[in-house]
């Protein structure tokens, strides 16, 4: 598989855009590990190989289990996953999936349960973040495997 093209290094200003969201996003309260999760959810809703292969190597650099990724995509059958996490899931879902349903009051209200105003208002950003970047990745190709984690320090590590 080659890439259509280079749009990092083509339009570098939309780039460098995306990636101060990024970061606006991750500055408020929610867990790095959320956050992944979210994000590898609505990739594998979409399809998109390059962002599932890296959100998965940061989760597992982060610290995730396997068996919390292999069972991703089957959430709602497995004991898992956290309240929390399993309403942000369905979140996911909805914003990710918003046509099948405009994402419904109920799902709504029970994630506003788990999170307050402001984080789902970053949640809900970086679902539709990670929606674009999942459009950008694989209108254009980006080729997946390539991508390395940063070093993140664990418990016991020098």
């Amino acid at each position: 598989m080659e890439p259509r093209l280079n749009w990092k290094r083509t339009s570098p200003q939309i780039f460098q855009t995306l990636s101060r969201l990024e970061t606006l996003i991750s500055d408020g309260s929610l867990e790095p590990n959320l956050l992944d999760l979210v994000k590898l959810r609505a990739s594998q809703i979409n399809g998109c190989a390059f962002c599932i292969d890296m959100h998965s190597k940061d989760l597992r650099a982060h610290g995730e289990s396997e068996q919390r990724l292999y069972a991703l995509n089957a959430w709602r059958e497995t004991p898992f996953f956290s309240e929390r996490e399993r309403a942000a899931l369905a979140w996911t879902e909805a914003v990710t999936l918003i046509a099948d349903g405009h994402a419904p009051d109920d799902v709504f209200e029970e994630v506003h349960k788990h999170f307050d105003d402001d984080e789902l208002i970053r949640l809900t950003a970086a679902i539709g973040q990670i929606n674009f970047w999942n459009r950008l990745a694989i209108s254009f190709r980006a080729v997946p495997g390539t991508y390395e984690p940063a070093h993140h320090e664990t418990a016991g590590s020098a």
